[in-house]
C-alpha cells in the first residue's frame, strides 16, 4: 500500500510539471526599446496567428533571442538586430501582413 501512495505521488509530481511546462509560452507581449519601441504581441502570434514556437526559436528551450543573438555577430551566428529583421521582416513579407513598410511601422517613437 505504501509503495501504491509513493507511485501515485510520483505520477502526480510529473503530470503536474508537465501541464505547467505546457502552459509556459512566455510573455504575452514584448517591448523591445532600441531606436523606439517595438511592441511584439507574443499572445497573437501564438494563438490567433497560430505561428508554432519554433518556427521563430530555434534552439531547444526557446530561449530568449538576445542569449544566442548577442549584439554584433560572431561569424557563426547572426547579431540581434539582423536576426530580428530577417525573422520578423521576412516572415511578414512571406506572409504578405503586417508592417513592413519602413523603420517607423514597428520603431514607434
Amino acid at each position: 500500500m505504501k509503495k501504491l501512495m509513493v507511485l501515485l505521488m510520483v505520477a502526480a509530481f510529473v503530470a503536474t510539471a508537465f501541464v505547467a511546462m505546457a502552459q509556459d509560452n512566455g510573455p504575452a507581449v514584448i517591448k523591445m526599446t532600441k531606436k523606439g519601441t517595438v511592441t511584439f504581441d507574443h499572445a497573437k502570434h501564438q494563438g490567433e496567428l497560430k505561428i508554432a514556437c519554433a518556427d521563430c526559436h530555434h534552439t531547444d528551450g526557446y530561449a530568449k533571442c538576445s542569449s544566442c543573438h548577442v549584439k554584433k555577430a560572431d561569424g557563426k551566428k547572426l547579431g540581434y538586430k539582423k536576426a530580428m529583421h530577417n525573422n520578423c521582416i521576412g516572415c511578414h513579407k512571406e506572409m504578405k501582413k503586417g508592417p513592413v513598410k519602413g523603420c517607423k511601422s514597428c520603431h514607434v517613437k
